[in-house]
């Protein structure tokens, strides 16, 4: 189903601050206009709007509501489940309503079990950003990132079980990474501080590369006592496929 078909009568998509949204349930298309809002839930019309995990008893009959005033969309939780924001902000029906940046906003509604209701909106900004229908065109690839191959193999040693998709992963500690290195190339005596100095320096040139999690310290909050920042390069090393599950096979054995 797409954006640029879900059009409704008499309202023209290309005016800045029109607000597109849809569900698997259907799509609505609404006017920026003071005061006027849109309604999600399990409901069907006219208590909603647009009807959202209609099969799903944990979706509250209302859910959201997103209302248009000075001149922003503000979206507000008034469900009994929390919504998942994009990079990963959760909402509860006690925060305070939250404006809607023009472009894509994807919104995840926590139902039963492993269940997440996606409801999709579009603030058409003022640039006429309107979504098109690209069957045709070429895939746009991932971000690769540019490492060494020495580089490489230390995240692969401390990122091997991101490479095996556990479900919660770790990296492992320097110390770790010590051992397993020895054992892989006992001629370059790798040590635990040379392993963290050395990784220092890649979240340091990555982050001034614009990676999309954060890599440094908040020197406001002080050193961390916790690998988070490793944790978070992992991830997107990972996520953006600079490492992919072959680059286990250089913890069998020494390339050379």
């Amino acid at each position: 189903m797409s954006f640029t078909k879900s059009l409704a009568h008499g309202v023209d998509p290309a005016v800045p601050g029109t607000l597109r949204a849809r569900t698997v349930m259907g799509r609505i298309t609404v006017p920026p206009q003071p005061g006027r809002h849109v309604r999600f839930g399990r409901d069907k019309r006219p208590n909603v709007d647009l009807s959202v995990g209609a099969d799903d008893q944990s979706v509250s009959r209302l859910h959201a509501e997103v209302t248009y005033q000075d001149n922003l969309w503000w979206l507000h939780n008034v469900g009994r489940q929390l919504i998942r924001l994009p990079r990963g902000q959760l909402m509860h029906k006690s925060a305070d309503p939250v404006p809607l940046a023009a472009g894509y906003t994807p919104l995840f509604i926590r139902g039963s079990g492993y269940r997440h209701h996606l409801v999709e909106l579009h603030v058409m900004s003022p640039y006429g950003d309107v979504l098109k229908d690209l069957h045709e065109a070429e895939t746009v690839p991932p971000k690769i990132w540019e490492i060494s191959e020495t580089e490489r193999l230390l995240l692969v040693v401390l990122g091997q079980r991101y490479l095996l998709y556990e479900e919660t992963p770790r990296p492992l500690t320097y110390n770790q990474a010590e051992a397993r290195l020895a054992a892989l190339r006992p001629a370059e005596r790798w040590r635990a501080g040379i392993i963290e100095n050395r990784v220092e320096a890649i979240r340091y040139r990555l982050h001034e590369a614009g990676f999309p999690y954060p890599l440094r310290h908040d020197p406001s909050e002080g050193r961390p006592y916790d690998n988070n920042l490793l944790h978070n390069l992992l991830k997107g090393m990972v996520e953006s496929t600079t490492l992919v599950p072959p680059d286990l096979d250089l913890l069998e054995s020494d390339p050379e």
